[in-house]
């Protein structure tokens, strides 16, 4: 029986920044990585934006390179999947029967898509992002795709519908609530996306449910709307959020929730098991303190980092001001902080040029920021986020002047 002092069960951004920041900070101990899938770790956002629209090879999303991880000593072990964990006896149990040990097991999972319920979900042309076999598929299609219909309006529907003009395919959005990314922004900055995407030629069909998917002999042929409307479609595209991959944790009794839980270094309630990225929901000072799951690359790399300085002695806690981003068509987002909660927000800069931010406040305070190609707002509104000091929404709105000045205000 094969054992190994750290055990990293998933291959994407949380396994391989924790496998890399073991060897910076010297760990000399053996480290092995599961993957479901064949591929070492590689990035995932391009997924829907530059991988699916070919203007990146699967080699360039690569995270390292094959040889960097040999080079590190760090073992993989891809196209497997764990189906148990026996915590008592630090052991995981693959989908083949073997059996292996492990010092310390690091749970880094992310999540599965989230599918359709309705009638006709299993027909041939439904698509979900989330792997590269995933988006393949998708390509190997698209020669012979005209009309998508893209189900979701969050980032990654927005970023698979703005890809799909790009290609010069017909394409509708369905989102069931009244604007999209209603879960994650302020209405401003949704308005501001659907007139984007209505300009590049997106129809948008907002407060719209779905019926069911229609198809002939086992293939889907569009989608029908709870009001009756018919949205012929050649593909579909499913960006309904993710579901954590958390269940062997809870078999042997892990805490759970909406993830695994985890406390400030990232363990579980099982000995020697931790848990990093999408699949680990832990106390947020950003969220107020709630238990929240974050998908983003920045949380699975810092989560990570902490767990790999805490294995190797530094028992750091995690405390990262949140942030992530979309691109879409010209458009780069960068959003900073978490705005749930937020009481006022405070428009920064002119839409109608491209360029702007939308900066979140509660009870006077930056909370968030979400800035559009506006890359000066979002380093110096982190600063502003962190120092948690009441500032004037007036001079938030003045973009005669950096937020830089109001950085150097709250901290001398």
């Amino acid at each position: 029986m094969a054992r190994f002092d750290v055990l990293i069960v998933g291959a994407g951004h949380a396994a391989a920044q924790l496998a890399v920041t073991l060897r910076q900070r010297k760990f000399e101990g053996s480290v092995l990585i599961i993957g479901e899938e064949a591929e070492p770790p590689y990035e995932r956002p391009p997924l829907s934006k530059d991988y699916l629209s070919g203007d990146k090879s699967f080699e360039r999303i690569l995270i390292r390179p094959p040889a960097f991880w040999q080079e590190r000593r760090v073992d993989m072990l891809l196209g497997r999947r764990v189906e148990r964990v026996l915590a008592d006896l630090h052991q995981v149990v693959l989908s083949d029967g073997s059996v292996i040990r492990y010092g310390s097991l690091i749970w880094a999972t992310g999540g599965a898509p989230r599918k359709l319920i309705c009638p006709g979900r299993d027909l041939v042309g439904i698509h979900y992002v989330r792997t590269r076999a995933d988006v393949d598929r998708m390509k190997e299609k698209l020669p012979r795709v005209e009309k998508v219909v893209v189900i979701g309006g969050g980032y990654i529907g927005l970023e698979a519908a703005a890809v799909m003009r790009k290609l010069e395919k017909h394409v509708t959005l369905i989102e069931a609530l009244d604007r999209v990314l209603a879960r994650v922004a302020g209405e401003p900055l949704s308005r501001f996306y659907e007139a984007e995407h209505r300009s590049h030629g997106v129809a948008l069909r907002l407060s719209a449910q779905v019926e069911c998917v229609e198809g002939d002999d086992g293939v889907m042929s569009g989608v029908r709307l709870v009001d009756g409307e018919v949205l012929p479609a050649d593909m579909v595209i499913v960006g309904i959020g993710i579901i954590p991959a958390i269940e062997a944790l809870k078999a042997p009794g892990a805490k759970t929730s909406n993830g695994v839980d985890v406390d400030e270094f990232c363990r579980t309630s099982l000995p020697d098991v931790f848990a990093v990225g999408d699949c680990a929901a832990h106390r947020n000072r950003y969220a107020q303190g709630a238990t929240i799951r974050l998908e983003s690359v920045q949380n699975a790399n810092d989560q990570a980092a902490t767990v790999a300085k805490f294995l190797t002695g530094l028992h750091e806690p995690y405390d990262a001001v949140p942030w992530f981003w979309s691109n879409q068509y010209e458009l780069k987002l960068q959003t900073v902080g978490l705005s749930a909660g937020y009481d006022q927000t405070v428009l920064r800069g002119d839409p109608a040029t491209k360029a702007f931010s939308l900066i979140y406040l509660r009870r006077g305070r930056v909370i968030a920021l979400d800035c559009v190609n506006a890359a000066r707002d979002y380093v110096h509104g982190k600063l502003l986020i962190q120092n948690r000091r009441a500032v004037s929404t007036d001079r938030l709105a003045d973009t005669t002047k950096p937020l830089k000045e109001l950085v150097a205000a709250a901290t001398a």
